[in-house]
């Protein structure tokens, strides 16, 4: 081991006779532990030539080739971190592949030092440029290889990928790589990577094709998430949904500022999303903003956004508005309607042209967002009583698209009552209610006030307290007083006498009565009254309403 730390030489050689005995070594070769891994190696190999890994310290390697006499050895430190080392000690036929990279003519390699003077070229290259071997060794480059650039590549220390070289008449895709260590260029490599142009250009047509397939399920992945997200999730089939689905898919790929407009419950938020999603900005997130919320004293930092060290508390790196964010995106500003009137002024120059400035900035910026807005107030009273902006409305109201309240489409309610009990099946991972058809019948009879939502909360309350497979009327009973009080007279009210002598008014008293009673009984829906006393539900309306005068 001595001998291998403190011989001068940085390599070795050692020659074995046929008989395996050391007939000769220097330098590292003089090492008995690195003739004893030799001898045991090459008897295991027995090949004529290769390569071995020689364990140290220092980690060496050893190249041979033998014939009938001898082998000779030719031994070489490897660095620190040598990959080469790690290549040849893991792979047996480490020689064999490295002698295909040297001599394959689409993966061999032409070596030039930093004066450009070739070092290595390999014979499918003498052959192709007809020079005897050996004779280009030491040669200029450009001496012997035309229209090379491995000269300027050793000079910028820059390489060159994917370069046209026209070589004897036929032209090649090349590569031209610096080598370099420690900063400093040693040479340069050149490689030929494609037999030519044509092959290149098969190449790029298969990665045009790809792209191609690629765009085609991004677009197909892109339709699916409109699917999902946009009108799919308005659930109902009446003419009046039709015509406000029919209304969301004219609107949508325009740019026009869109204004939402219907009672509260009946799914404006929805509408918007569906607006956004059906958009050619759907992939940027809808940035949503609460206008009622907004307090004045926020309200530009929060819509425009602010610079670093704009103001006390203020984050160090500054932050973007709601403007800013939805650049290239939709803004979502849902009850415009209850914006107090100093916010209303500051909206009008961005709304106008999308410039503003961050609070703390001097420098206008500009935001592409598409507007929508929504509420559920009255805009000709608001502004006829200084409450909103004309100016204003004219701004946000490009369209106006109007949401029917679910009394104008009680036909829906049997699709939405399922699609609200899947859900909640779905987020309470319990089993599907069924509905007694009575359910839908008397559902359909009440005013819903608050409309979808009201519809949501009492069926989620309904199967809440559904113990059977199915929800049935009884599951109801907790039905808010605002939805019945108007349609189930009250179970004890006396029954009035009668108002005079005559036949006729008896029987319209007593009709009242059946009436009432009916009502009672079956809460309310008229559908079932009518059927249950034999008359027309015109004719229910008219004793109804004959009704209201006397129980006011």
């Amino acid at each position: 081991m001595e001998s291998r730390k403190n011989d001068p030489l940085s390599f070795g050689a050692l020659i074995l006779d046929a008989e395996g005995k050391v007939a000769f070594a220097t330098g590292f070769g003089r090492d008995m532990v690195v003739q004893q891994q030799i001898t045991e190696r090459y008897r295991n190999e027995g090949r004529q030539r290769g390569m071995m890994a020689l364990s140290g310290p220092p980690d060496l390697i050893a190249s041979y080739r033998s014939n009938e006499d001898a082998t000779l050895f030719f031994i070489q430190q490897a660095s620190s971190k040598s990959t080469l080392f790690d290549f040849v000690a893991t792979v047996d036929f480490a020689h064999t592949v490295l002698d295909y990279f040297l001599n394959n003519p689409y993966e061999s390699v032409v070596v030039v030092d930093d004066q450009a003077r070739i070092q290595y070229i390999p014979p499918v290259h003498e052959r192709f440029f007809g020079i005897a071997h050996g004779d280009a060794l030491g040669k200029k480059v450009t001496d012997v290889i035309e229209n090379t650039n491995l000269h300027e590549v050793v000079r910028t220390g820059k390489a060159e990928i994917g370069k046209l070289q026209e070589m004897g008449g036929v032209t090649r895709v090349v590569a031209r790589i610096p080598i370099i260590e420690n900063g400093k260029t040693l040479g340069a490599l050149g490689r030929v990577m494609f037999k030519g142009p044509e092959t290149l250009v098969e190449l790029s047509k298969e990665v045009t094709k790809l792209r191609s397939e690629v765009e085609f399920y991004r677009n197909e992945l892109s339709g699916l998430k409109r699917q999902t997200s946009g009108l799919d999730k308005m659930v109902g089939d009446s003419d009046a949904m039709r015509q406000l689905k029919a209304d969301i898919a004219k609107v949508a790929p325009l740019s026009v500022p869109v204004l939402i407009i219907g009672e509260s419950g009946t799914g404006k938020e929805l509408a918007a999303h569906a607006i956004h999603t059906l958009s050619p900005r759907c992939d940027n997130p809808m940035v949503f903003v609460n206008a009622a919320a907004l307090p004045a004293s926020l309200v530009e930092s929060e819509l425009f956004g602010y610079e670093a060290g704009a103001f006390t508390g203020a984050e160090r790196k500054g932050r973007k508005g709601k403007f800013e964010l939805a650049d290239h995106s939709s803004l979502f500003f849902d009850e415009i309607g209850d914006m107090p009137a100093e916010v209303q002024v500051k909206l009008l120059r961005v709304l106008q042209d999308g410039i503003f400035e961050r609070v703390g900035g001097d420098r206008p910026r500009h935001s592409d967002f598409r507007l929508i807005s929504a509420t559920n107030r009255n805009f000709q009273q608001m502004i006829a009583n200084g409450e909103f902006r004309l100016d204003l409305y004219y701004r946000i109201s490009g369209v106006t698209i109007r949401m029917p309240s679910l009394r104008e489409r009680p036909e829906d309610i049997p699709e939405l009552v399922r699609s609200f009990l899947t859900a909640f099946a779905q987020r309470h991972r319990t089993r599907v209610k069924g509905v007694d058809s009575r359910v839908y019948s008397y559902l359909k009879e009440l005013p819903w006030p608050g409309n979808v939502r009201q519809l949501l909360h009492e069926v989620e309350k309904a199967a809440i307290f559904c113990d059977g497979p199915d929800i049935t009327l009884d599951n109801f009973r907790l039905m808010s007083p605002e939805l019945v009080e108007h349609h189930a007279p009250p179970v004890n009210e006396p029954q009035p006498e009668p108002t005079s002598g005559k036949i006729q008014d008896a029987i319209e008293d007593l009709e009242k009565a059946m009436i009432r009673s009916a009502m009672t009984k079956y809460k309310g829906n008229k559908k079932k009254v009518a059927e249950e006393l034999g008359i027309s539900r015109a004719y229910l309306y008219k004793k109804l309403s004959d009704e209201k005068p006397e129980s006011a």
